[in-house]
């Protein structure tokens, strides 16, 4: 167990000690937590959860829990991450190659979060039988709406599996001790295993069936779903 656990308290590299300035692992802990933690949950939320596991489909229609968690979690996770870029700011003189491609990348990032955040604010109006007025942007599946949630979904995705890589590669330039990997590892594992679980359930449901139910005489059910794996259910 001591074998084990020297091992694990052990730099990345094998170094003796790792020390790091206070900054460097305030920033690091602030894009873990944004990047690692909350917007890869908020992710997940949107997509697994549109109707709720106790949810009486389709005699309740359009619940708000994934709506309103997503959104929460998005934009803690993108102010968060804002943060963490605030205290690395013009702190990369002198710095490896590596570091360096950490910067960019984490730069890249950092443009995809507030993109997702303006374009979500951006989608369109929502119309549908439940609203004041019946045309809208999301019931009607205009162009817009339609270019929205394939830009949304994509780049969404795109840099929750970016941020993998940048995180590991930060932890690498700051030869950080190995446990860290680990749990990340294990954390990252824990939610692809999740995700593969409620994929096999069904879970991944349109989002327009699950606010306005399957019926035909609504002009999105005629149009095929946005994205991969998704379930159209007729009923639950």
């Amino acid at each position: 167990m001591s074998a084990l656990l020297s091992w694990l308290m052990t730099p990345l590299s094998g170094a003796v000690d790792h020390s790091i300035q206070p900054w460097a692992y305030w920033h690091a802990r602030s894009m873990v937590l944004g990047w690692g933690v909350l917007i890869p949950l908020g992710a997940l939320l949107a997509r697994y959860f549109k109707i709720t596991p106790r949810q009486s489909w389709p005699q309740e229609l359009d619940s708000k829990v994934w709506w309103h968690g997503h959104r929460a979690l998005q934009w803690l996770g993108v102010l968060v991450m804002s943060l963490g870029v605030m205290l690395a700011w013009g702190r990369s003189q002198g710095m490896s190659t590596a570091a360096n491609a950490h910067v960019w990348m984490g730069w890249v990032l950092v443009v995809l979060g507030w993109t997702q955040i303006v374009a979500g604010l951006a989608r369109g109006s929502k119309g549908g039988p439940t609203s004041e007025q019946l045309r809208g942007d999301h019931y009607d599946m205009t162009p817009y709406r339609v270019w929205f949630e394939r830009l949304h979904k994509s780049l969404g995705w795109l840099a929750v599996l970016g941020a993998i890589a940048v995180i590991v590669l930060g932890l690498v330039v700051a030869d950080a001790p190995r446990w860290m990997l680990v749990v990340l590892s294990l954390w990252w594992l824990a939610l692809t295993v999740a995700a593969w679980l409620w994929q096999r359930q069904g879970r991944c449901v349109d989002t327009y069936q699950a606010i306005w139910g399957p019926d035909a005489q609504h002009p999105g059910n005629t149009l095929q779903p946005i994205g991969w794996g998704i379930h159209r259910p007729t009923s639950r």
